[in-house]
């Protein structure tokens, strides 16, 4: 059985978190697609966060945890840093719940990103990446407003909204009778993994929970392998934007350390091989740094045939024109 003593995070959380997004969130769906299945050998299903609100799984742990700040703290509103799609779902249940945010994005930022989280009412304060600290200015921001600062994952009321992706895996599987023997996500900074883990291995002990990273951007895999956290060697960029951070969390470790096999990774000739297969079998939109999980499998990087495996796409917020660059290629 899975030892859960002592976790900052418990499937008791993520099934409060449920309860406060029942309202409020989409309940994607668990889809299933032959042509995945033929290509890999394997019984192939998705978890499309890309129809979640804001197009991504990010809404989730955001709203969680906004809805968890007192409301005597709420006037001075909340600051969040993200390269996206924590950024806009901050944004957006910020404005659900009628409270102000700021959000501190990096300038090189997908504009469709950007856009989206300012058409959510949210303050947008650019900074550069390769020279500026973007928790050091949003700290800043937070100190003189007053205003609570909402990280992107090292959280616990965070990580359980994420969690609420592996509940209802764990659930759709449960009524199909099915159990996973690999369940892979995304990770940047690990929450999503995180949560997702803490609620499958609570319904399912027995499967394999992998993070899945671009090549070289790899700090996950590393630390895994190491039982530490290490920070990953990349220099330059991704086309996974969204998983950029450079080790994983403190928070999200001692929860990954814990209830991980390892992580697998996938280069950005996989990922936007994976994109575009996507658009052409599943008639979805699924950003690089989304598909990155669904590249490895495709790579043969997780043990999969005749296994049942899960895979995140953990979201959809892609420029039109990397996208369409990525489907013609």
């Amino acid at each position: 059985m899975t030892d859960f003593t002592g976790l900052p995070v418990t499937a008791a959380d993520i099934d409060a978190a449920a309860t406060v997004l029942a309202p409020v969130a989409v309940r994607t769906p668990l889809l299933s697609s032959p042509a995945l299945d033929a290509v890999t050998g394997a019984r192939v299903f998705i978890k499309p966060e890309m129809l979640q609100r804001t197009g991504s799984f990010k809404f989730r742990g955001a709203f969680n945890k906004l809805s968890s700040i007192p409301q005597a703290a709420r006037t001075g509103g909340v600051v969040a840093f993200s390269s996206g799609n924590h950024a806009q779902g901050v944004a957006a249940a910020a404005q659900l719940l009628n409270m102000q945010a700021t959000i501190v994005m990096p300038a090189d930022a997908p504009l469709s990103k950007r856009e989206r989280t300012k058409g959510y009412g949210a303050e947008v304060v650019l900074y550069d990446r390769d020279r500026e600290d973007r928790e050091a200015i949003a700290r800043d921001i937070a100190t003189k407003r007053g205003a609570t600062l909402v990280p992107p994952y090292d959280d616990p009321k965070i990580i359980a909204g994420q969690g609420t992706v592996g509940r209802e895996i764990a659930e759709d599987l449960a009524a199909l009778g099915i159990a996973p023997d690999f369940v892979a996500a995304p990770a940047s900074g690990g929450g999503l993994i995180a949560g997702t883990a803490t609620a499958v291995k609570a319904r399912f002990p027995h499967a394999q929970l992998l993070s899945a990273e671009p090549e070289a951007f790899d700090d996950h895999a590393r630390s895994l392998a190491a039982g530490r956290r290490e920070p990953h060697s990349a220099s330059g960029r991704t086309i996974c934007d969204a998983l950029m951070a450079s080790i994983p969390g403190e928070i999200t470790f001692a929860i990954n350390q814990r209830l991980l096999s390892r992580g697998v990774t996938a280069s950005d000739a996989e990922v936007g091989a994976a994109v575009a297969l996507v658009f052409r079998e599943l008639k979805l939109v699924v950003e690089p740094g989304g598909a990155v999980a669904l590249a490895a499998l495709l790579a043969g990087r997780i043990e999969a045939r005749g296994k049942t495996v899960v895979i995140v796409l953990s979201g959809g917020n892609v420029d039109a024109d990397l996208f369409a660059e990525l489907i013609q290629a």
